[in-house]
């Protein structure tokens, strides 16, 4: 069965613990993955391509290999979802549950792009309790547990807090919401995007960026993580729709998404629903 969430669930005295356990394993995995990742050039692991055509490197397999052993120590009777592993329904009767992306960005990653990351979510009846997002290349590592913040390099983060988007605001999207946004009269500088769909919702969460959005192809593993850590810096990620996201569902498929400070959401959720839909890219 899917467990939805019902009232907040108050953080258990061991997560403390498991968020600590959790961090070192994403840098454990971090520093496996830098012996295959070369800057500004090619990766020295082997590619391949999933019947998508997306491409997946050994890399991508070490890392989950690695992160599957070292986190269901931690947590036996956990579930497990990643992006490498081959998927079990059994996870949907799990109170609780790892969801992972051994490498977020693997196109980048594979090319010496920098901005990559693993993420990792342990949820609970929908919702993320614990993320940790660590981009190895960058030096960078966000964690939050519920109801304790969220933090970068062990310092406190937290969202933006201008009251609008304005033209030196910094908003990060594929090109054809950037047009539906300024269509609808918001006015914004657009950034490069992100390799790492997980970054770039954590640096809203860090106020790098004013906002983020994503198209319809984002999955549990892309985002679990980061969305923990943005509503603990201050932000909300969600559909256009505004809702909540559920993960650990029968679908793991997402719609377009929007990641931005709390009192910006609303405006840019209603703008981005105008117009009418284009072709969805993270």
């Amino acid at each position: 069965m899917y467990l939805y969430p019902g009232t907040a669930l108050a953080l258990k005295p061991q997560d403390k613990f498991l968020l600590a356990g959790i961090t070192d394993a994403a840098r454990s995995a971090g520093r496996l993955a830098l012996e295959f990742f070369r800057p500004g050039g090619a990766t020295s692991a082997g590619i391949s391509h999933k019947a998508g055509g997306s491409p997946v490197t050994e890399a991508d397999y070490a890392v989950d290999r690695f992160l599957r052993g070292r986190l269901m120590a931690m947590l036996p009777e956990a579930g497990w979802l990643s992006e490498e592993s081959e998927d079990s329904h059994s996870r949907l009767a799990k109170e609780r549950v790892f969801i992972v992306d051994p490498i977020d960005g693997t196109r980048g990653f594979s090319r010496g792009h920098p901005a990559w990351s693993i993420a990792i979510a342990l949820v609970e009846r929908g919702r993320p309790q614990i993320g940790v997002i660590h981009a190895p290349a960058l030096a960078q590592t966000f964690a939050a547990a519920k109801g304790t913040g969220a933090t970068l390099n062990g310092r406190p983060i937290e969202v933006s807090k201008r009251p609008a988007l304005g033209p030196d605001a910094k908003v990060a999207a594929p090109a054809f919401l950037a047009e539906r946004l300024r269509a609808a009269g918001l006015d914004f500088e657009l950034q490069p995007r992100l390799p790492s769909l997980a970054l770039r919702i954590v640096n809203v969460a860090s106020g790098a960026l004013d906002a983020g959005l994503a198209g319809g192809d984002a999955y549990d593993w892309d985002i679990a993580a980061a969305d923990l850590v943005l509503e603990e810096a201050g932000g909300k990620l969600t559909g256009f729709d505004g809702r909540a996201l559920l993960y650990n569902g029968p679908h793991t498929r997402h719609g377009p998404l929007a990641a931005a400070p709390a009192q910006l959401h609303a405006e840019i959720t209603a703008a981005a629903r105008r117009g009418s839909p284009g072709k969805y890219d993270p």
